[in-house]
């Protein structure tokens, strides 16, 4: 297809798409939820249809030679459709954003000032591999009253085709029109370039991927981009950490699922704790099959690690590899994390309070957890029903992002001929 084609195609979806926002916003709570349990249900009932497109799309992955986190990330099962389809369902049983007076005033004049929520107008999604994220994106749109133009990577194009084919079949049977959710199919690199620079028709970017990704959006983009980032996540564990909190929490948020943004990457230790705990955790690594990058210290108590080199602290290995930094104290946790870490999630394991307060109060990240694992960094296990991305920026949303960052606001005034 020429280039000339390509820009073509993808202004006129973007445009069916915009046409399509002004609609969404006249619906009901009631009308967009309808249409979402209608999407899920349609999404089980052709489940195979859309495993045997995934299947086409893992094969040609087998082929190309991806590695295994790449190919956790594409491949779908029955369970994993069900758990989008219920994530649908979550996000319809979500109260309704659109429309909340956030807040309100009366001027002396007698002129009624209200701040309302409305939804942003239209979403341009540039995402990788993962075909979850067409369901999720679209659902969280849907919601919110915004329209969708969804460019997935040519790694699941069977996959996200055959996913958006059901949605507009399901879209048929709602007061939703199917141009609210466009997928661009074209593999040129000119279609997800020419979604950077129309700002006339898309009102923001959300980028989803790696590093290179997100990078190419955020440097090239005319159209506002809402950041999502990659997760080099730590996990500190303090010399006051209780050693059967430490492992479960480093076993579940390394091995759960080790090809996820919110997996750790670094292990942090402090060297009194790994001196007592060492024969323990190096039993818990063999058990798990944990490849260990480590540094001086920790191949001193660990030797089995491999020395880490520079790369290995910015390292977001998407798999059971693990750089190991051994500290003094607290204060050298956070300079690592600072040093390094790409403000995603970060933990920290210790009994003491203080110690605690002083890593949540000065690490710089969209998540912190103490005592926990950096594993419920994710808009379903925080009670968002999905998630369209975690933001690692600070403006407009940060986090996992659900509803409330798929919003803006407007200022209605009401008079009663007031003038100035």
């Amino acid at each position: 297809m020429s280039v000339t084609k390509v820009i073509t195609n993808v202004k006129a979806q973007a445009i069916a798409a915009k046409k399509a926002a002004k609609k969404l916003g006249l619906l009901t709570t009631d009308e967009k939820n309808e249409a979402l349990h209608i999407i899920a249900d349609e999404l089980v009932k052709s489940a195979n249809m859309i495993l045997t497109a995934n299947e086409q799309d893992l094969q040609a992955g087998q082929e190309k030679g991806y590695d295994e986190a790449f190919m956790d990330r594409l491949a779908l099962s029955l369970e994993r459709i069900e758990d989008f389809a219920e994530g649908l369902r979550q996000v319809a049983a979500l109260e309704d954003p659109i429309g909340k007076i956030q807040s309100s005033w009366t001027l002396e004049n007698g002129l009624l000032v209200e701040k309302v929520t409305v939804p942003l107008g239209v979403i341009g999604m540039i995402y990788e591999a993962r075909p979850n994220v067409t369901v999720d994106a679209a659902g969280l749109a849907l919601k919110s009253g915004n329209a969708i133009v969804l460019k997935g990577g040519s790694s699941a194009l069977s996959s996200n085709k055959a996913i958006v084919q059901i949605m507009h079949e399901a879209l048929k049977k709602t007061k939703i029109s199917e141009d609210a959710v466009q997928f661009i199919e074209s593999i040129d690199r000119e279609a997800t370039q020419q979604l950077y620079t129309m700002k006339e028709h898309i009102d923001v970017l959300i980028p989803r991927g790696g590093s290179s990704l997100i990078n190419a959006v955020v440097n090239n983009a005319t159209v506002p981009v809402l950041e999502t980032g990659v997760g080099n996540c730590h996990l500190f564990i303090d010399k006051e950490a209780d050693l059967e909190k430490a492992l479960n929490i480093l076993i579940n948020a390394k091995t759960d699922r080790p090809a996820v943004c919110n997996a750790l990457e670094t292990m942090i230790i402090h060297k009194e704790w790994l001196r007592k705990n060492h024969e323990v955790l190096h039993a818990a690594f063999k058990q798990y099959g944990i490849t260990i990058h480590g540094d001086e210290d920790a191949r001193s108590f660990l030797p089995d690690a491999i020395l880490a080199n520079e790369d290995d602290w910015a390292n977001e290995y998407l798999s059971l590899d693990l750089a190991v930094k051994v500290v003094g104290n607290v204060e050298e946790a956070i300079d690592h994390i600072e040093t390094y870490g790409t403000k995603h999630s970060e933990a920290i394991v210790t009994e003491n309070r203080e110690t605690a307060k002083i890593f949540m109060s000065l690490v710089d990240a969209s998540a912190l957890y103490h005592n926990a694992s950096t594993r419920f960094t994710d808009g379903g296990a925080l009670g968002f029903g999905a998630e369209i991305g975690i933001s690692t920026q600070k403006l407009h949303a940060r986090g996992p992002m659900g509803l409330p960052a798929l919003t803006t606001v407007k200022f209605m005034m009401s008079g009663n001929g007031q003038t100035r």
